[in-house]
């Protein structure tokens, strides 16, 4: 899917687009907006994903094996001891039945071999013989008895881990295709923030300039500098964002702005740039004023830009809705599925507009968890998607969207 923006009507649509299809044409721009694969070392893979499929260069093992401890026989016991195969040495083959050699975990099994016998299930004999009787399963693995040459073992899109590190390793890579976590900044916008003290006098601690890089770690994009508060003039907010655009920012996030108030310059300054809108409104609730558009770069290229209301759940509600499935194309990663849970409560719809509701790990809708509130969500899991005009009761299985936390971070 291609994104075919528009600049003759300043916002791409006719109405708000209904939220599942925000999400598409998100990560269709994600997608089209990807910067080239690049060839990293190993050792910087992490956290970036696979531009190819991971194929293996070799059998896996590539040789056999040996899965214990003991003697690498040939023929009938007692066997007369010939030598011995530690791990990374070359295995000779064994000549002739009733010799052995000592073989230590991970060492190459020696041609002709017929049985390995366990260090614990073997005996010297006064003679400096060994005997002692095999299991009855082969104590090595055979080539190829992971994966075959050539054999897919991770997709194209596949998110780089150590696991997915390890794996390329012992496959013989040293290098990896990947697309790299994309480049972001975050623009704050807003005369009655404050970055530091108690709120009072009119004025409010700024909440997303310090929250929206986390979220965006977790979404894996690279977060970047924030800038601002930024002053509440148009000239400000042009400014700004040509910092972003000159830094290199495949993604920005601002916050606040989104509206058509006397203090919001985001659509002007984003028009003054010759900004083709690709989402503007979405028919969600909360976060309903929240925008996607493509800004050309100086010296080519495009760069999104994510418009997050003021709001703080607000603001978290659009980076799931638009951010989350840009930066998975910007990966190229797949578009992000939606898990399900079950309501053991009602929750409500929010009229014609899909309602995106916080709720806990029990399916509860969670209390404190207005649009400018973060109390609720500091407990939930992520968000229940109620359809339009349709009440949710308990036992009801929704889709969810989970809030990015990591492992140990669920509530």
């Amino acid at each position: 899917m291609t994104v075919q923006p528009s600049t003759a009507n300043p916002t791409g649509q006719t109405g708000p687009l209904p939220w599942e299809d925000a999400r598409a044409v998100a990560y269709a721009a994600g997608v089209d907006a990807a910067a080239p694969p690049v060839e990293v070392p190993l050792a910087d893979a992490d956290g970036a994903t696979l531009a190819y499929p991971l194929l293996t260069r070799t059998d896996l093992p590539a040789f056999p094996t040996s899965s214990v401890d003991g003697f690498a026989v040939r023929g009938p016991g007692p066997w007369r001891v010939i030598g011995r195969v530690l791990a990374g040495t070359l295995a000779r083959p064994l000549a002739e039945d009733g010799v052995c050699v000592e073989i230590a975990t991970g060492a190459a099994v020696p041609p002709d071999t017929t049985a390995i016998v366990r260090t614990e299930d073997s005996t010297r004999e006064q003679d400096g013989r060994v005997s002692g009787t095999p299991r009855s399963t082969p104590e090595w693995r055979e080539p190829g008895e992971e994966a075959r040459l050539g054999e897919e073992l991770l997709p194209a899109g596949t998110a780089v881990n150590p696991a997915v590190i390890g794996l390329a390793a012992s496959c013989g890579y040293d290098t990896l295709g990947v697309r790299a976590a994309p480049t972001t900044a975050v623009l704050v916008f807003g005369d009655e923030l404050l970055t530091s003290g108690l709120p009072g006098d009119g004025r409010v601690r700024d909440s997303l300039g310090p929250s929206v890089p986390a979220w965006l770690r977790r979404l894996g994009a690279a977060a970047g500098p924030v800038l601002g508060p930024v002053e509440d003039t148009l000239e400000a907010h042009v400014e700004a964002l040509n910092r972003a655009l000159a830094g290199g920012a495949e993604l920005i996030c601002t916050t606040g702005g989104t509206m058509s108030g006397p203090v919001d310059h985001l659509h002007p300054a984003l028009a003054q740039l010759g900004a083709a809108y690709l989402v503007n409104t979405v028919e969600v609730r909360p976060g309903f004023p929240m925008l996607l558009a493509s800004v050309p770069r100086p010296g080519g290229g495009t760069t999104l830009v994510a418009g997050l209301p003021g709001n703080p759940q607000s603001a978290v509600v659009a980076l799931v809705s638009l951010v989350a499935p840009a930066v998975a194309g910007l990966s190229g990663r797949p578009m992000p599925a939606l898990p399900t849970i079950r309501l053991s409560a009602p929750v409500g719809a929010r009229g014609g507009f899909t309602h995106l509701a916080l709720v806990d790990s029990d399916g509860v809708a969670v209390s404190h968890a207005a649009s400018s509130m973060l109390r609720g969500m500091a407990r939930a899991v992520g968000f229940a998607v109620i359809p339009p005009n349709s009440d949710a009761v308990a036992g009801d299985e929704v889709a969810l969207v989970p809030l990015p936390l990591l492992a140990g971070e669920r509530p």
